[in-house]
């Protein structure tokens, strides 16, 4: 199967980010420097902002009419002292952007005519970063522009994670996973036999060939290699024993109740730890079966996740056969703006074992 064939909202997208992907493969050990300290603590590297200008022009000049709600924007990189991290990220997206633009005699070189025809000035690459901050509205994209920075610096998964949402709901995903490779397998048996190659997740962070995965609601969950447009299908585990489930969380201790996973592991009858891993990473490993859960329990009741760390996972793993919800089991409501309002935490499962998670929650006794 082609990617064509999963429509041109699609296409685009996930060819956006498999452009974006392949540069960050190549700088990917030039992100240790050029980093801020955001309010919430949290870093911003030059990768976050150049990534976001890079995808949001795209996003802009194929689709003009579309809000675009992004993580990041300009306010760091306008003050006097950031003049040195301001030049390298103008400096990035001008990388990103050459091999696209217009040749000699007009042609546009690497095909792609999806990208303005212009060598950006400062104030233009700093208006495609603020452009991210659009509001939710009937229909809207998502972005994350390096879902897992701490991943990033520190050598782990990170990935680039782009969606879009329509009435609420997310419709289109692609999510560029520069560390993580897969390859041809056998199907599990909830895929048909005469399916396309199912995709079964390989070696990761040492020696990964990077990709795409990319999912349509209804058209399933696929992996597309950097190299081509061919997709394999990704599908989720068939395990229905939860003593014999692998859940993931987060590497950041600080992003969830730890704790209150291996509890509620540990009532499921599962004693091995939690995979520790950065950004929705985790959600492209559930959706290639290569886990059963990825739990995820605020330390704050008032937290509520941001709509770009959740979209693009959450359709990937429904589209591949598997569930998501809030720990209350309701769907996630992406129709509240910058955060998912209506929704306290996050369980994402195989399908098979989601209500025996869910069981296992509404017990007080694991509080």
């Amino acid at each position: 199967m082609r990617l064509q064939a999963l429509g041109r909202d699609a296409a685009l997208a996930a060819e956006a980010v498999r452009d974006a992907v392949r540069f960050m493969r190549g700088v990917q050990d030039d992100t240790s420097t050029g980093t801020l300290t955001k309010t919430d603590a949290s870093p911003v590297t030059v990768a976050d902002f150049a990534v976001q200008a890079f995808l949001v022009s795209r996003l802009a000049h194929t689709f003009p009419g579309d809000p675009i709600v992004a993580e990041e924007d300009s306010t760091a990189l306008r003050v006097a002292d950031a003049d040195p991290l301001r030049r390298r990220v103008v400096e990035r997206v001008r990388q990103m952007l050459a091999p696209h633009r217009a040749g000699p005699g007009g042609g546009v070189r690497g095909g792609d005519p999806a990208l303005p025809d212009l060598e950006p000035e400062t104030e233009q690459v700093l208006a495609w970063i603020d452009r991210g901050s659009g509001a939710s509205g009937r229909r809207f994209w998502t972005l994350d522009p390096i879902d897992g920075t701490k991943g990033l610096l520190r050598g782990g998964q990170y990935v680039i994670a782009l969606a879009m949402v329509i009435d609420g709901r997310v419709q289109v995903a692609a999510l560029g996973c520069p560390r993580l490779s897969m390859t041809t397998g056998p199907a599990s048996p909830s895929v048909p036999a005469d399916s396309p190659a199912h995709a079964v997740m390989m070696a990761l962070e040492e020696d990964a060939e990077g990709g795409v995965a990319v999912a349509v609601r209804d058209q399933g969950a696929w992996w597309m290699s950097l190299r081509g447009d061919s997709l394999m299908r990704l599908s989720v585990s068939t395990e229905t024993n939860p003593t014999r489930a692998r859940a993931l969380h987060s590497y950041e201790p600080g992003h969830g109740d730890i704790a209150y996973v291996h509890r509620t592991l540990q009532s499921l009858g599962t004693y091995t730890p939690p995979i520790l891993m950065d950004s929705q990473a985790k959600h492209v490993l559930l959706a290639a079966g290569a886990a059963e859960l990825l739990l995820r329990f605020p330390t704050d009741p008032a937290y509520h996740e941001a709509i770009w760390d959740q979209a693009a996972g959450s359709l990937l793993v429904e589209e591949a056969g598997g569930r998501v919800t809030d720990t209350e089991g309701r769907s996630l409501d992406f129709t509240t703006g910058r955060r998912l309002l209506r929704n306290t935490g996050l369980v994402a499962s195989n399908g098979l074992l989601h209500d025996a998670v869910l069981d296992m929650i509404g017990q007080r006794s694991l509080r």
